[in-house]
């Protein structure tokens, strides 16, 4: 990715609730299609999930019990079915990215900030013209 490329928004991935019953088909069902996930229990998250950055796919359901924000808001979407939960756009920054979803109305659903070893995260998940959306500010590739 040149200098350029990573100081503009671009599309970088797109994240599928599912429900916990049908988790494991759905992963499978995207290893076959060729796409390499990697599996990860986030607990603090309340998440179980399939993960392909590089191909842009997501697989993420709530952990059975978990009271979690995330897992919460995960449960509540899976109330009307399995579907796009939010499509993730790289940004150099994303509070500023947020900034100016909130001038279209915007309303914040969840946000994290991991920072450490050289690396930083931040992420925030909102909704704006009913559009799902998350805004990634991030140097891990």
């Amino acid at each position: 990715m040149t200098s350029a490329e990573s100081e503009s928004a671009r599309l970088h991935h797109v994240v599928f609730a599912v429900a916990p019953d049908r988790h494991a088909a759905v992963a499978q069902m995207f290893t076959e299609l060729g796409f390499t996930l990697q599996d990860l229990q986030l607990t603090e998250l309340g998440l179980h999930v399939h993960l392909d950055w590089d191909r842009g796919i997501e697989l993420i359901s709530p952990l059975s019990g978990s009271g979690a924000a995330v897992a919460n808001s995960v449960e509540k979407f899976l109330e009307t079915g399995d579907g796009v939960y939010t499509v993730v756009i790289r940004v150099p920054g994303a509070s500023a990215a947020e900034s100016v979803a909130e001038r279209y109305g915007a309303t914040r659903r969840f946000r994290q900030h991991f920072e450490g070893d050289g690396t930083y995260l931040e992420e925030i998940d909102l909704a704006v013209f009913g559009l799902p959306l998350t805004f990634l500010a991030t140097n891990v590739p």
